[in-house]
């Protein structure tokens, strides 16, 4: 089931205003645009659940609040669980005349209120559903999502006073699951690198080592970590079938990891630059994996010569293609963002990703060949597939 509509292929796409559906039948080739969701939030990460047809969109920010998003019936309704009060709330309390204007009063004091500014990324475990947020907070909810608790083991890690904020903050981002064993689980935490628990969150162990791999050339000034990934890391995936082969883009590269990140290769060499956000894997393959480089951090974070490519690599990065048919070659300067790329479950596999010009683009046939499947949204922050 996709989407809870058999037959139909749902693409879930948050962005600055809100959280967005688009679907399409199994070709993939005409899509209708459903949205805006969420009562027009800042959704940072929108997923769901193939099994039940549960979504779930959380988002926020410093006037919104923090909270997670909920559809059971496929988008058609929502309904908010509110981890942390915002400014709005704040002026609604005390401005009862703006209060009566807007017929709404403040929301009750939430839980976690005065901790954490806005949820950042969602995973589903086992029976689980996780969240990320800012200040580099992971919380756990066995409802749903109608209730939640903190994983404190993460939030008091022994590293954390180390633990740096990225450009957006210090946030956790990125959540990977093992579908196969709900106890282990991955997070990616702006700057501060790569955490896993293999107990449910019990405990965690900071995964940032380089590989010791003979006559392995390190390029890149991986921040000033020694011979670790640079802690800032933007986007990992986990491959599928046995074992814990992982990807992941870096600030400083793109690297590999065979051992659940237990020490990580870099395989940036073949690609324009080391910079960019998001990373993909195949569901299919376990070596074929895209990216979308830019030109870098201080340059403008748009495509190397202003020309949008999606790169491909079929052997686990050790060779990489440009994909450009239908994308932008010329004056282009968007950015993408580091949870907005997708794949589907397709045959062949389908790819997606989205631009902060509020662009969504897809592919039917692994990235060989595109169309622009929705324009002038809002910003893309994240694109995924049920």
């Amino acid at each position: 089931m996709d989407g809870a509509v058999s037959g139909v292929v749902t693409v879930l796409v948050g962005t600055s205003k809100g959280a967005f559906l688009l679907r399409s039948d199994v070709a993939r080739r005409e899509w209708e645009v459903e949205g805006p969701h969420c009562d027009g939030w800042p959704i940072n990460h929108v997923i769901g659940d193939p099994e039940t047809g549960m979504l779930w969109a959380a988002g926020g920010s410093d006037w919104h609040g923090a909270g997670v998003w909920r559809s059971a019936d496929g988008g058609v309704s929502w309904t908010l669980s509110l981890l942390a009060n915002g400014g709005m709330d704040a002026m609604l309390a005390a401005d009862p005349g703006m209060a009566a204007y807007l017929g709404r009063g403040p929301a009750p004091d939430a839980p976690f209120r005065g901790k954490v500014a806005a949820l950042w990324s969602l995973g589903l475990a086992g029976g689980v559903l996780y969240a990320g947020g800012k200040p580099g907070m992971l919380f756990a909810s066995r409802d749903g999502g109608a209730s939640w608790e903190e994983v404190t083991a993460l939030t008091g890690h022994p590293s954390r006073d180390s633990w740096e904020p990225g450009g957006a903050g210090l946030v956790v981002h990125t959540i990977v699951a093992d579908p196969a064993d709900a106890a282990k689980l991955w997070v990616g935490i702006s700057a501060a690198g790569v955490f896993a628990t293999e107990d449910g969150g019990a405990t965690w162990e900071r995964r940032n080592r380089m590989s010791n791999v003979a006559g392995e050339a390190h390029g890149h000034d991986h921040g000033a970590c020694g011979h670790e990934v640079g802690h800032c890391v933007h986007n990992m995936v986990r491959a599928s079938g046995g074992g814990d082969l992982m990807y992941q883009q870096n600030h400083h590269g793109v690297f590999r990891s065979p051992d659940g990140g237990r020490s990580w290769q870099e395989v940036t060499a073949g690609l324009p630059s080391g910079f960019g956000f998001p990373i993909a894997v195949d569901p299919a393959d376990a070596r074929r994996i895209w990216t979308f480089p830019l030109n870098g951090d201080t340059q403008g974070r748009f495509p190397p010569g202003a020309a949008a490519a999606v790169w491909r690599s079929e052997d686990g990065g050790e060779s990489w293609q440009a994909l450009q048919e239908g994308l932008p070659e010329r004056n282009c300067f968007f950015t993408v963002l580091r949870q907005a790329m997708a794949v589907d479950h397709g045959t062949p596999s389908g790819i997606y990703f989205g631009t902060n010009s509020g662009s969504v683009f897809a592919s039917a046939d692994r990235g060989d060949h595109w169309q622009e499947i929705a324009r002038h949204l809002p910003t893309v922050l994240s694109v995924e597939t049920v």
